[in-house]
């Protein structure tokens, strides 16, 4: 061999080096590879410390499980104009997972019934109006912001006087009898969702509404899909990611027919229209209605007084819009005397006189004093059932 030349290197002790180099690059390797499968339903900024992400709570989200009621106060037409001018969020809808069944056959029974018949209550006969239904659904029952079971998403909220979560639970509707092959087609749905299909339209979408409503909380969320005739949402940042949907589903599913008696005994409980409803108060306490009880009539029999001076106690609901229920508590307002709304969201707490005892303070959920001689406009909601409204401030808490 030549003095001079180079000695050439032995590959047997590259090896080291290079099984180094080899581990060094595997994890950047499996990223360019497997990296990209959540990349389309989470944007590069949420992705940095999705540790954490979750630092509002869900109960502080705008349409929150006890607030996604859909009242509109635009007409129809009003509302299917707004509904077209919002684009939608370059963010998409997600891509949904397969739901993974995990129950007895009593409870997949009663799953895939409760499935079938809100798919056909929200959104009539089509396949994929019913499926994207369906999918939001199952959504639901796998994100924190909800109940844990598929009936007890579907009926949740109707337990109470309002609230409702899917309003053919609270409206009427549930009366309604469907065809034999109507039920057939929907099961035949349900069952193919609970077995791991999804709606990729939809995806992880946990909100919508018809597109001739429009609900104070339909720019909060982005909106991600359209179905048919109803318009689908995501909750924005971590909440309205996949990960989020991370509850799982263990079965132990609630009696639907019992559900369905509670939400139709229910629907009795609240016969008054709301203020939003309405424009008018329950009960009106002025110096008319103090006058004539003074002279023997109690203020629990007065019917409600015109707009004017005084204190008016009104119905409110979880979900409606804020900055609407003022611009009507104003209007029950007019002039420049001493004037106070306040509102309760279940007829049975609405007091009978004044003052308000500590049990109607506690149940109190809106709050108006006029602007008068005496001081500016002063209003209050219960941020518990109304999250985060953009006017006025959260009611003090009371023990």
């Amino acid at each position: 061999m030549d003095a001079d030349a180079p000695a050439r290197p032995d590959i047997r002790d590259a090896i080291p080096t290079l099984a180094f180099a080899g581990l060094v690059l595997l994890p950047f390797l499996l990223l360019a590879i497997f990296g990209t499968t959540d990349r389309a339903d989470t944007p590069p900024a949420e992705k940095r410390g999705s540790a954490a992400s979750p630092a509002i709570a869900v109960a502080d989200l705008p349409a929150a499980a006890d607030d996604t009621v859909v009242l509109s106060e635009l007409t129809a037409d009003d509302a299917r104009a707004r509904n077209a001018a919002a684009g939608f969020a370059a963010v998409g809808p997600g891509t949904a997972s397969p739901f993974s069944f995990d129950g007895s056959e009593a409870d997949r029974a009663r799953a895939r019934d409760c499935l079938a018949l809100a798919g056909m209550a929200e959104a009539g006969n089509g396949d994929d109006d019913q499926r994207a239904v369906m999918q939001v659904i199952l959504n639901r029952v796998r994100h924190p912001a909800f109940a844990k079971t598929v009936c007890g998403v579907v009926f949740e909220g109707s337990q109470r006087p309002t609230g409702c979560q899917f309003s053919f639970t609270c409206d009427g509707s549930l009366a309604r009898a469907y065809s034999k092959a109507a039920w057939r087609n929907a099961r035949a749905r349900a069952d193919d969702m609970l077995g791991g299909a999804t709606h990729a339209a939809v995806g992880n979408a946990t909100h919508f509404h018809a597109d001739y409503v429009y609900p104070w909380w339909s720019d909060r969320l982005d909106k991600v899909a359209q179905v048919g005739t109803h318009i689908f949402f995501r909750w924005r940042g971590f909440w309205g990611r996949r990960t989020a949907l991370s509850a799982r589903y263990g079965g132990d599913e609630p009696d639907p027919l019992r559900l369905r008696e509670t939400a139709l005994a229910m629907g009795t409980v609240n016969p008054l229209p709301t203020l939003l409803q309405s424009g008018e108060s329950v009960r009106s306490i002025t110096r008319k209605t103090v006058a004539r009880t003074g002279e023997g009539e109690s203020e629990s029999d007065t019917a409600p007084s015109s707009p004017g001076a005084g204190v008016h106690f009104v119905l409110v609901a979880p979900g409606e819009a804020p900055q609407a229920l003022v611009e009507r508590a104003r209007a029950l307002c007019p002039g420049n005397g001493y004037c106070r709304v306040q509102g309760w969201s279940e007829t049975s707490a609405i007091p009978n006189a004044l003052p308000l005892t500590g049990d109607a303070r506690r149940s109190l959920r809106f709050s108006f004093v006029a602007a008068s001689a005496g001081g500016a406009e002063a209003i209050f909601f219960d941020c518990r059932i109304f999250p985060a409204p953009a006017i006025g401030t959260c009611l003090p808490a009371r023990p």
